[in-house]
């Protein structure tokens, strides 16, 4: 017999009818010899009536009692899909958060799981009942049983952690698209289902703003190896399946605040190219990648800085023995680039460093968790270690440092983060996903702001000082680039470094910084909002060169400019203008061959 956790949506559950088809669906998977534990979110809109009702109460209401207004919310689906099941002649039986033992942080409207005491669900289990749980809620552990809140795709969180907990069979989110999708199918109508995706790629997908899943739930599938399928509430079609390793063994105390990184990363065979102020229009990025693409030289790091005045910077690693042609196709290129094309000009220089090493963090808990980046930072200041180029994702933070620099560094991240530390194998990683399609889907996140800090002076720590100060007012931080061009400020060396954030958090986020600048030494800070973020995830990128020149290439041809790019091993972003963001989506998933034959509906 399996133990199958089913999760069902607000919408799955909207109406009575939708609860007696959920109960119809249940009834089905406990006769084909399964014991099941199914989790609902509330009915259709009615957390955001309750929200409304507290907003007429009061302009700035308690997150405690927040907490307990919208907790009741999902008691009404459970005890309806309880009753529902018994008048179909299936025991069941309803229970809350805190009646099913999961166990939550004292923080209200976003606390964490640290474990779940699943005695009375499996008392239940073992005597044939359908146990039917309210998702997004827990219970403090303090004497006060104070009642929490998971926050934004709460649900999916408790279903996977109820998954991990009883170390279930499967996992099955229900929800009212048929899967996951290559895009959004409201901005790319001919989006198309996937079979499968991996965990990482799904993480990359989840925080990038695409709605099925929520990242918390997949980092919780990835960390515990919970087998994770996405489905249709609607049909009987087998959806998406979210593929995990095999995971390190992991106890459940601490279940959502276990160690953020799992590992380190080093690559000891870098050499870095960068190309100095070159024009801010369309199609640059694209013909130098194209250029590169042509000589089949594989590039890991790519990164490009905010523009200055009508120009910016383009950086990106290769291995060292693939330096000599990258810089000979960029100095090749670089006349073509400037405005002024005579050699005196002073624009589109390309400077190379050959020794170079890439150090990376890497870990499905950095997700959402502000300060992980800054420790890096902080690590890597202390052990006197200067970052030349810093690059991003939702999983990984790399820094390119020099190879002098490497054994130094990876002692200390290795101390810091309590993990040990493994060369990058490059090889073996592009064997691995040899078969896997080298772009498995594209997403647009229009929740993003930039901000930019000018002038940041050029000495170790001063990053470090940065995002510690913006993790400690709880802001977290997406992208990160730090400029390749220096200035002279006062005879200091200085960077601008651009990073963006959340917009809720871009006003707390440039008033702390204006306030530490004097202190830290740095600049304005510049601040531009009307901004998207898209990017194309795929574990099949790796060791392929040209997919980046792809999509550069897409962008240019729509003769949309890009003001920001960074890389990880299976992502690329590009920041565009916001007005773009549809456009550049549709875009980029068109050059990489991702749409389908058939129009996928979904509901409004």
């Amino acid at each position: 017999m399996s133990l199958i956790v089913q999760k069902y949506g607000g919408t799955s559950v909207g109406t009575v009818e939708r609860i007696q088809a959920v109960a119809q669906r249940v009834m089905q998977t406990v006769q084909a010899g399964n014991s099941v534990v199914v989790v609902v979110s509330a009915m259709g809109k009615t957390t955001d009536g309750l929200v409304k009702l507290a907003s007429e109460i009061s302009s700035n209401p308690s997150r405690r009692e927040m907490d307990m207004l919208l907790s009741t919310g999902e008691q009404v689906s459970i005890a309806l899909l309880s009753m529902a099941l018994q008048e179909l002649g299936q025991p069941a039986i309803s229970l809350t958060g805190a009646q099913v033992g999961i166990v939550t942080e004292s923080i209200h409207s976003r606390a964490r799981i640290l474990r779940i005491e699943t005695d009375r669900l499996e008392r239940h289990l073992q005597k044939g009942e359908v146990v039917v749980v309210a998702g997004f809620q827990g219970i403090t552990d303090s004497v006060d049983l104070e009642i929490t809140t998971l926050g934004r795709g709460g649900s999916d969180t408790s279903a996977v952690a109820l998954a991990a907990a009883l170390r279930a069979d499967a996992c099955e989110i229900y929800t009212d698209v048929p899967g996951i999708l290559t895009a959004d199918p409201r901005l790319v109508p001919d989006a198309q289902l996937m079979d499968e995706i991996t965990s990482d790629e799904m993480l990359e997908l989840a925080s990038l703003g695409a709605k099925v899943l929520h990242p918390r739930s997949v980092e919780i599938a990835r960390n515990y190896g919970v087998i994770l399928v996405v489905r249709s509430s609607w049909t009987d079609d087998p959806g998406t399946r979210v593929m995990s390793p095999l995971p390190q063994p992991r106890s459940l105390d601490g279940l959502e605040i276990a160690h953020p990184v799992d590992a380190v990363e080093f690559d000891t065979d870098q050499a870095k190219v960068a190309l100095l102020r070159v024009p801010d229009r369309p199609g640059i990025a694209a013909r130098l990648f194209g250029e590169i693409a042509s000589q089949a030289l594989d590039v890991d790091l790519i990164i490009q800085s905010i523009h200055e005045g009508n120009s910016n910077d383009i950086a990106f690693t290769v291995t060292r023995n693939s330096l000599n042609r990258a810089e000979a196709v960029a100095a090749a290129i670089a006349p073509a680039l400037r405005y002024d094309p005579s050699p005196t000009s002073g624009e589109a220089e390309v400077m190379v460093e050959r020794d170079m090493a890439k150090v990376s963090i890497s870990g499905a808990g950095m997700i959402g968790r502000p300060g992980v980046a800054a420790q890096m930072f902080e690590t890597l200041a202390t052990a006197g270690v200067n970052i030349e180029m810093i690059s991003t994702s939702e999983v990984q933070v790399s820094c390119a440092i020099r190879a002098e620099d490497c054994d130094r560094a990876l002692t200390a991240l290795c101390s810091a983060f309590e993990v040990t530390s493994s060369p990058v194998n490059q090889a073996q990683k592009s064997l691995a996903y040899a078969d896997a399609p080298p772009v498995r889907g594209a997403a647009l996140d229009r929740n993003q702001a930039q901000l930019a800090i000018r002038h940041v002076p050029d000495r170790p720590g001063m990053a470090a000082r940065l995002f510690r100060l913006l993790a400690d007012h709880n802001i977290s931080v997406d992208m990160i680039i730090q400029s390749q061009r220096c200035r002279l400020v006062n005879s200091m060396v200085t960077r601008d470094i651009a990073f963006t954030v959340a917009k809720g958090d871009v006003d707390a986020a440039k008033a702390a910084l204006e306030a530490a600048a004097p202190d830290l030494g740095c600049g304005e800070i510049v601040v531009n909002q009307a901004i998207a973020k898209v990017s194309i995830v795929g574990m099949g990128m790796v060791g392929r060169p040209g997919i980046a020149a792809r999509m550069f290439e897409a962008l240019a041809q729509e003769q949309i400019n890009i003001q920001m790019i960074a890389t990880s091993e299976i992502k690329i972003s590009c920041v565009v203008p916001e007005e773009d963001g549809i456009r550049a989506l549709q875009a980029v998933h068109a050059a990489f061959g991702l749409a389908g034959t058939e129009r996928v509906e979904v509901p409004a």
